[in-house]
């Protein structure tokens, strides 16, 4: 998710992302709930919990994230996302 307020990035796993989502986005996650407004730009399905999880510790590592800063720099340049 990106976030408006401070135009920086928040990746985490969910076995429910329509409900987790609007957790997000009504203010009941504490990791974001001064982060918002905030908007889905990316996410991924996984079969199995265990490699959805092994995605998102990766993508919050250095090699993943910049992996995901390649893969998605149209959007977050429109979005002028600041760590480009």
């Amino acid at each position: 998710m990106f976030s408006y307020k401070d135009s920086q990035l928040y990746t985490g796993y969910t076995d429910n992302l329509k409900s987790r989502y609007k957790a997000h986005v009504s203010g009941f996650v504490k990791s974001t709930k001064y982060r918002r407004p905030l908007q889905l730009i990316y996410y991924e399905g996984y079969s199995k919990e265990t490699d959805a999880r092994r995605r998102e510790k990766y993508l919050k590592g250095g090699n993943g994230r910049g992996e995901l800063k390649i893969q998605l720099k149209s959007i977050l340049e429109e979005l002028k996302y600041k760590n480009l």
